[in-house]
């Protein structure tokens, strides 16, 4: 049973914590070609906990954090920057990590305070996907991603009832 209010959102996409700790260790694996890197830049909330597996699979020790709020499962609302990226500069040489990229709302803004980071997602939905620079497994837009943070165990209907 799904507890979406926006009808936008026909499917569920249910990541566990160690699909999350692979799917992040892949993004690591993906952007060490890169680097070296000055930092890792998390989006809070959902971007902390990859962006400790990234910073910690490439070993840098620099992380920072741009906190914003832009919607919930009931909504999505205004944006708003709850703090800024604390180092000094564009955002050059640094990472900056997300768990999803869906309308791109999110990433618009944080591009501005640091358009020359590398924008890095674990998933990406096709609306935000042409905003980051890498990620690791795309998602339909009509999908819900439910990350183990936001998740209590219990009975799951079958596909096919719900």
């Amino acid at each position: 049973m799904t507890t979406q209010t926006d009808i936008r959102y026909q499917k569920d996409f249910i990541v566990s914590w160690s699909e999350l700790h692979r799917d992040a260790r892949a993004l690591a694996w993906r952007l060490l070609e890169s680097g070296p890197w000055k930092g890792v830049i998390a989006i809070t909330r959902g971007g902390l906990v990859p962006a400790a597996i990234v910073a910690r699979e490439l070993d840098v020790r620099l992380v920072d954090t741009i906190c914003v709020t832009t919607y919930d499962e009931q909504s999505q609302g205004e944006s708003e920057i709850l703090k800024g990226f604390c180092g000094e500069g564009n955002g050059e040489g640094y990472l900056l990590i997300d768990d999803l990229v869906d309308t791109g709302a999110t990433a618009k803004i944080v591009k501005e305070l640091v358009p020359n980071a590398h924008f890095a997602t674990v998933y990406a939905k096709p609306a935000g996907r042409p905003l980051v620079d890498t990620y690791i497994t795309e998602v339909s837009q009509d999908t819900w991603i439910r990350f183990p943070w936001d998740m209590e165990m219990g009975y799951s209907e079958p596909i096919a009832v719900r």
